[in-house]
């Protein structure tokens, strides 16, 4: 998607073996050249990294190459996508880390959701002119009201603290010379800047970085991003407390407190509540990681604040009951469908922040409850959605009364968040989802530092309910939906797997899932495949070639399938996953061939 010259991708080299920067006449002085390969699927051993971007996924694998391991390579990859794939993730976001060490052969996590300031009100996202809930988008997104408290940064370095080898900033260097020297923009970074122009033009530092002369930077043009570079260069240098307690802390606080509007911006733009001191409190969290079995499989999740391993999870053991395979593939998507529903109706009732709610985990997870739940599946016609809730006080694993009716959570969370697997010649996985939640985040970039601020804070539930799970709460995280996956066979890994999308992360990876270990898929078939989500809500959205392929006989079964389109960017596409599967020493590294432009799978040693 972007690219870099050889000589930029020479020095990146140079950078990791620790050759200083040169100045910026001199990158701007050097030629431009064709664009690092990009393919979709690669084949080989002793290691691999795969994620949206071919720049990214470069500097992942020559960390690789130079000795890295995978959470040195993951960091690395993540930093350079800061850089690439701003509107998507980078550090004034946050997102969950899952790890697995071939050494004691465990999977662990690390939780790097942003979280709310100490004084966030609960009526936060209450227009104090009309009493009434702002406008979602663009108003209350394009806010100070929106930013949680960045944790990105502390994930990198909790990550590298407990399983890396390199410094934290030998892993921000190349990403820091890559946004010094520039890359190619593509009809993705025009386009998402395109969409943005209300939202970017209301902010000063914003404009100037990304509407320079008027206009959003050209397909073709160089795009580089000095500030940005100089931010990961004082981040190498002094660490994570620049950024949370010192200088930068400091100016995120302003940007939030008094956000940097432009003179002639119509957005209401409301301030927000953070304070020093809420940057100084944060912690990235070690989080024990869900676990259910599937098929003789381990499958391995990330448990609250995100929802994702624990809806994942469910629907698997809701659909360990059927023989996937052994149905006509309608009848098997039929059952993925309906799972889907039952499980994400649980996740609206009970999932949260578990330092603030009484998670069940325990429940969800549970076999018997999953049973109970599998019950109310019939082969010949549809649950009427929304469905109710399963109760977490009272199952036996017996089928009860057919399920009752239900809500609909309104369904605030965004596309655009990005997702990266990186595999080493030890055996070390890394499955690695990160973001800033809506395109292009708050839109407000820290002045003079390069980096967009999140909007994670709309995750929560906008009208305030002490019932909800989600509601929102002073220090409390959002509810997620991120579900980094990691699969053992045997206590050794079989497949990871993850991707961005909002909501629809949860239903992209248990498709994938289901695709690759239920319909006889290959791991590339499994991503490429035609999508489709189903949330608890009336209708089954579709992607327009599962619609083609499947939309006719899923009706026939009492499903209303209809076009899936993104509300904030009119995407007809559903997640964009990467993952690796692991035969012995062999690996089978896949991205998308076609969504968001199509990613980039490399691996050290190509066959």
């Amino acid at each position: 998607m972007r690219a870099v010259s050889a000589l930029a991708a020479l020095s990146l080299t140079a950078t990791l073996v620790g050759v200083s920067a040169p100045s910026e006449a001199a990158a701007s002085a050097r030629p431009r050249a064709a664009e690092p390969p990009k393919r979709a699927t690669a084949y080989g051993s002793g290691g691999a990294v795969t994620s949206v971007d071919p720049y990214a996924t470069q500097i992942g694998l020559r960390v690789l190459r130079a000795g890295g391991n995978a959470t040195d390579a993951a960091v690395a990859t993540a930093a350079a996508l800061g850089v690439t794939e701003p509107f998507s993730a980078g550090i004034g976001g946050g997102g969950y880390f899952v790890h697995y060490s071939a050494r004691t052969g465990k999977v662990q996590t690390i939780d790097g959701r942003e979280t709310a300031p100490a004084a966030m009100p609960h009526d936060a996202f209450i227009d104090p002119t009309t009493g009434k809930p702002y406008n979602f988008s663009p108003e209350l997104v394009t806010s100070g009201v929106s930013v949680g408290v960045p944790g990105t940064l502390a994930t990198w370095q909790r990550a590298l603290d407990r399983w890396g080898t390199r410094s934290l900033g030998a892993s921000l260097r190349p990403a820091a010379r890559l946004a010094d020297r520039g890359f190619v923009v593509d009809q993705t970074f025009n386009s998402q800047v395109e969409q943005n122009k209300q939202r970017f033009t209301a902010f000063v530092p914003t404009k100037r970085l990304y509407w320079r002369g008027g206009h959003a930077p050209a397909v073709g043009s160089t795009f580089r991003n000095p500030d940005l570079a100089a931010t990961y260069r004082l981040l190498a240098r002094k660490g994570t407390k620049a950024f949370y307690r010192g200088a930068i802390a400091g100016e995120i606080v302003r940007a939030v407190r008094r956000p940097p509007k432009t003179a002639d911006t119509t957005l209401p733009v409301p301030r927000g509540y953070l304070v020093r001191r809420d940057l100084k409190r944060y912690r990235a969290l070690d989080r024990r990681p869900t676990r259910i079995g599937y098929r003789g499989l381990d499958v391995y999740g990330m448990a609250p604040s995100s929802s994702g391993g624990s809806t994942v999870g469910e629907a698997l053991n809701i659909l360990e009951r059927s023989d996937l395979a052994g149905m006509p593939r309608a009848q098997a998507l039929h059952r993925y469908l309906e799972a889907s529903a039952l499980a994400f109706a649980d996740r609206g009732a009970y999932v949260g922040d578990p330092a603030q709610v009484d998670v069940p985990l325990r429940d969800l997870l549970s076999d018997r409850f999953a049973a109970e739940r599998a019950c109310l599946i019939s082969p010949t016609a549809t649950l009427a959605k929304p469905v109710a809730a399963g109760d977490i006080t009272s199952y036996d694993g017996r089928c009860a009364s057919s399920g009752a009716a239900g809500t609909t959570a309104n369904d605030t969370e965004n596309v655009e968040t990005t997702n990266l697997t990186v595999a080493d010649r030890w055996g070390n996985v890394v499955e690695y989802t990160l973001t800033i939640e809506q395109t292009g985040g708050s839109g407000i970039v820290v002045p003079g530092r390069g980096f967009l601020l999140n909007n994670e804070l709309t995750d929560f539930t906008a009208t305030y309910d002490p019932a909800d799970p989600n509601r929102i709460e002073p220090l409390k995280r959002p509810r997620s939906s991120m579900a980094p996956t990691i699969v053992l066979r045997h206590g050794r890994p079989a497949l990871a797997v993850g991707s961005p999308g909002g909501s629809t992360i949860i239903t992209t990876v248990l498709q994938v899932l289901v695709n690759r270990l239920d319909l006889g898929m290959t791991l590339p078939e499994a991503i490429a495949a035609p999508r489709v989500t189903q949330r608890n809500t009336t209708t089954d959205q579709a992607e327009p070639a599962f619609e083609q392929r499947y939309g006719a006989a899923l009706e026939a079964l009492g499903h209303d399938v209809v076009p899936y389109q993104d509300i904030f960017t009119g995407t007809q596409e559903i997640g964009a996953a990467t993952g690796i599967e692991f035969r012995g020493r062999r690996l089978v590294v896949a991205a998308e061939p076609t969504r968001r432009g199509g990613g980039a799978a490399a691996v050290v040693h190509p066959n």
